[in-house]
């Protein structure tokens, strides 16, 4: 689905591929709601009877609304707003996991993010968790569900799986990773970091107990803002890693068991979520499996068009069902930093190089500790960046020096 025809994204001849990281540009809406806001509004929700401080409680609330449609939540009130996707782990990981015994276990898998390694290895060393990290194939990034069905103990108290990598971009098999952990009665965690968005997500088919995502990556708002689901009958499984004002229930000294209010605390990034509200808007208007049709016709470009390329690896999946827009690549003799400054300074396309906050991931893969340079499409990435894209990146592996 190309960008519309007038859309001007301000970058002039640069083609922005950094999408794993935020999401660039943005909707007009969302920046408008946003201006809005700070112009016309500027209230905190709970915290007034006048009319400014309602609106932003109608904010939140439509917000919540539009989150909650496009997974497919039993209600919005089990959204639960956070900072970003790294904190909506961290309430899940550390509510579930701080106070279990020592010796208890969570497993996942080498392909995870350091939203989730970090927390998990900062437990092993705090209250003796024994984290299993399973792992993946190391041409596709796949893990196999029945590994974690094999390493299940007594003691294991969480299972966490990413959806889409954020380094290879494939698409686990989540759904069969959540009915293992329901037939076994252990919590389910689902990173969903890089897929919510771009590839369809029904919360209620999934059955995990837990998923967790930004909101300024697929969904297309700002920056600070994520977003934790949590199933009916979930929240018990947290204790409350931070408490504090909500704006509801001030009489009570404790804070509050409903949801969302038992893991909010203080004023929310209301202009923030003003313009998360318009991107969730703008996804529901296209249509997650448009979006993801988009999506494929770009991968499905991208690799026939590097496909052969002498000189440049494209790590990941080939089969376009088990990945999403998220290219790892490597130039022979070029240092993944080198290449992605090649890229933007002789043809102004922006990447990412390294590790990408995923060691194990690459470790996988084999590019580890050095990384790879990362090409990642949005919703507003054309048939003709990718084109473009392809062509520098064929025409700098050709020019890179030979290794001896």
């Amino acid at each position: 689905m190309p960008a519309p025809a007038a859309y001007d994204d301000g970058m002039a001849d640069r083609i922005y591929m950094d999408n794993s990281a935020t999401s660039f540009p943005k909707p007009p809406a969302v920046t408008e709601a946003m201006v809005r806001f700070a112009t016309e509004c500027g209230a905190s929700a709970g915290r007034g009877a006048y009319a400014e401080a309602k609106e932003c409680e109608e904010i939140l609330a439509r917000c919540r609304q539009r989150v909650a449609e496009l997974i497919n939540a039993e209600g919005p009130e089990r959204i639960v707003f956070a900072m970003n996707c790294s904190e909506a782990l961290i309430i899940a990981i550390r509510g579930l996991l701080n106070t279990a015994p020592a010796g208890s276990g969570a497993i996942t898998t080498t392909m995870e993010h350091n939203s989730v390694l970090r927390p998990l290895n900062a437990l092993a060393g705090q209250t003796g968790l024994k984290p299993e990290f399973l792992p993946c194939d190391s041409s596709t990034g796949l893990v196999d569900p029945d590994d974690f069905r094999r390493v299940i103990r007594p003691e294991t108290k969480l299972i966490a799986c990413v959806h889409v990598s954020n380094v290879t971009g494939t698409i686990q098999p989540i759904g069969e990773v959540a009915r293992i952990a329901r037939e076994h009665g252990i919590p389910c965690l689902i990173d969903a970091a890089q897929s919510v968005g771009h590839v369809p997500l029904d919360v209620r088919a999934l059955g995990a107990d837990f998923v967790a995502f930004p909101g300024h990556k697929g969904l297309l708002g700002p920056l600070g803002t994520g977003v934790l689901y949590i199933r009916p009958g979930a929240k018990d499984y947290l204790t409350t890693m931070k408490e504090g004002g909500t704006g509801t229930i001030s009489e009570q000294p404790v804070q509050p068991s409903t949801m969302p209010d038992k893991f909010e605390i203080g004023s929310h990034n209301a202009i923030g979520l003003a313009g998360l509200s318009e991107g969730a808007a703008w996804v529901l208007q296209r249509g997650v499996d448009a979006l993801r049709s988009h999506d494929e016709q770009l991968c499905r470009l991208f690799m026939e068009l590097t496909d052969g390329a002498e000189g440049l690896t494209v790590y990941g999946p080939r089969d376009i069902a088990q990945r999403a827009g998220v290219f790892s690549v490597r130039a022979a003799g070029l240092s993944p930093s080198v290449l992605a400054e090649m890229l933007e300074r002789k043809y102004g396309i922006l990447t990412r190089p390294g590790v990408h906050c995923a060691p194990l991931a690459h470790k996988t893969i084999g590019t580890y500790p050095t990384g790879t340079t990362r090409l990642s499409l949005g919703a507003f990435t054309t048939d003709e960046h990718v084109r473009r894209a392809a062509a520098a990146l064929i025409e700098i592996a050709r020019r890179a020096p030979v290794q001896s």
